[in-house]
């Protein structure tokens, strides 16, 4: 065996269980899914500004949370995947108390989009950050 491959053998252990640790931490939770759009009739006044004040565009991959998810680690700027959907979604935005365990996934102002989504049940994967 190259010396080399000798001594690089340990370290590559040791980064695959930092790599599994890592997604020891990841969190899965099944909630109900609805999407919305910058409009002001789904919104408010600002439709593409957020509860946070972050400023939406078309395009962007960011979903709203129920409050309740925000104690369970879905707070600001958390990266989600939403299975069934490619890619990873920002927490940009929260909802009205009135919701609970649900997300709504921003599509700009697709709305023929959001009307295809409607409302389903989906699962959505998080790591919660090491203490």
């Amino acid at each position: 065996m190259h010396l080399f491959a000798m001594r690089a053998a340990p370290l590559l252990f040791v980064l695959a269980a930092l790599a599994h640790c890592v997604h020891a931490d990841e969190r899965t939770l099944r909630v109900e899914a609805s999407a919305y759009n910058s409009l002001r009739s789904q919104t408010s006044e600002q439709p593409n500004l957020t509860a946070w004040g972050d400023l939406l565009e078309p395009g962007m991959k960011a979903v709203a949370v129920s409050r309740d998810l925000i104690d369970l680690g879905l707070a600001h700027n958390t990266v989600i995947r939403i299975d069934g959907l490619t890619g990873e979604y920002q927490v940009m935005d929260k909802m009205a108390r009135r919701w609970n365990k649900k997300i709504d996934i921003y599509m700009g102002d697709d709305v023929e989009a959001a009307r295809r989504w409607g409302v389903r049940e989906v699962v959505i994967r998080w790591r919660v950050p090491p203490k």
